[in-house]
């Protein structure tokens, strides 16, 4: 029976009377996943009204939790009717502990029923990642279903810099950081967020330009680095070229890879999270003209490092720190600010923070030795595909912007499109890998 490898991160799936209208279905549930996780229900916030002091998982409605529920479900009911339903959260040997070390970090939390929520939501974006990557039917389908998602992206974005500006672009009249008045952050809640989800379209646009429509690649790629600009985003601005090029070395030098992922991964935490912690680190990046307080995020991490140390083995649970009671009302905060701070700035020192050491470990090995793996598996049976391409910036951008911003395991509506977009690379590195066996396997061979 013929069949067709799935934008050569999906195995093949039989054709039938039915196809057109399952491509057809598969495609508004992808794009309802897609900007769901990216716009969310309440996309524009204003930032001249008090931020609460609540946690970050209490703030939701009962149609965003529905839609949070269900879309994720839908995407799986769709993705067991394809062969590749047995591919489902691979590894399970990885992403199975994970959950469980999570869970159980859960239940001794302060916070169960909060820290529960986070993780329940945080495995819903993962599975609903997952599932994505079944729907589309081939490669360009992808890529046509990418365009329509990240120009929805776009052109809420500049509609709201034109007809909402005071909802679009900081002010002197917020709350907390009124010093960013006149830099450009769409519907986000901050420039940085504005700012890295920019590099991330552009990173589209590329994918668009090369597996579908030049033009419309670089309309999307020039309408998000032109925003970008505009969010005064000096750290992504600077790490969209340098990704690119950093993923044209690790595509090209094998032996380079492993220093890249795990070397520079470590190389960046040790620099940043050691400045804060460590006055001799400290004083040496400051000789270099670098400021080792990376923007006055040193003084959450030293905050962060000093809880850690009361709780190295399972940490606090997720979402179960900051801006709790005992953190914002408990005495700390005469001795520092940084316990007004939402999150931990920092992805890794987060999953710390939250799980512990057997999680971090644990998360590193789904996050780096994982892709690393399937990459190499890929390279070897040829050139990779422009989806390849589109997985592996992706990947490397995320795990190198989380040394600056908690990004991983996100939960909260809104704040969660960069782990969602990072399991999609995830899960999409590994299907590349698969996908390409499926292709190197001579037509007719046995499959038992």
């Amino acid at each position: 029976m013929p069949e067709e490898v799935q934008l050569r991160s999906a195995a093949a799936e039989a054709i039938s009377p039915f196809a057109m209208d399952r491509k057809v279905l598969g495609g508004l549930l992808f794009l309802g996943i897609f900007l769901f996780f990216w716009i969310s229900l309440n996309p524009f916030v204003d930032l001249t009204l008090q931020a609460s002091a609540s946690i970050a998982t209490d703030n939701s409605n009962k149609l965003n939790q529905i839609l949070f529920l269900c879309l994720p479900l839908a995407s799986v009911a769709m993705a067991m009717a394809t062969p590749m339903r047995g591919k489902l959260l691979q590894p399970l040997a990885l992403t199975v502990p994970i959950f469980l070390w999570f869970l159980l970090a859960s239940l001794v939390s302060n916070h169960t029923l909060n820290s529960l929520k986070a993780l329940i939501l945080s495995y819903l974006v993962v599975l609903g990642a997952n599932c994505c990557l079944l729907l589309p039917r081939s490669q360009v389908h992808f890529a046509k279903l990418i365009a329509i998602g990240t120009g929805a992206v776009l052109l809420l974005c500049y509609y709201g810099l034109y007809f909402l500006p005071h909802l679009s672009i900081h002010s002197a009249a917020e709350v907390m950081e009124p010093m960013h008045a006149g830099l450009w952050r769409g519907y986000f809640p901050h420039k940085n967020n504005a700012a890295s989800a920019m590099v991330l379209l552009a990173f589209c646009g590329i994918f668009v330009m090369r597996a579908w429509s030049k033009w419309t690649g670089l309309v999307l790629l020039a309408g998000s680095v032109w925003f970008l600009l505009h969010t005064g985003g000096k750290t992504a601005s600077a790490m969209l070229p340098a990704i690119l090029l950093l993923a044209f070395i690790f595509e090209r030098f094998a032996w380079l890879r492993t220093a890249i992922a795990f070397g520079g991964v470590l190389l960046v935490n040790v620099v940043a999270v050691g400045a804060a912690v460590s006055p001799g680190l400290t004083s040496f990046i400051t000789s270099l003209g670098v400021d080792a307080t990376f923007t006055n995020r040193a003084d959450i991490w030293r905050l962060a490092m000093n809880a850690v140390s009361e709780f190295p083995l399972a940490g606090y649970g997720l979402k179960s720190f900051w801006r709790t009671e005992e953190l914002v009302y408990g005495g700390t905060g005469i001795e520092t600010w940084a316990v007004q701070a939402a999150h931990s700035h920092n992805g890794y020192v987060e999953i710390l923070l939250s799980v512990g050491f057997p999680g971090l470990i644990l998360s590193l090995l789904w996050f780096l030795a994982v892709p690393l793996r399937a990459f190499n598996s890929l390279e070897k049976a040829g050139p990779p595909s422009h989806a390849a391409r589109l997985f592996l910036r992706i990947w490397l951008y995320l795990l190198f912007a989380s040394t600056l911003e908690s990004l991983f395991f996100e939960s909260a509506s809104g704040y969660n499109l960069a782990w969602f977009m990072f399991a999609l690379a995830l899960f999409g590195l590994r299907y590349e890998a698969d996908a390409q066996q499926v292709r190197e396997r001579p037509r007719g061979a046995c499959t038992s």
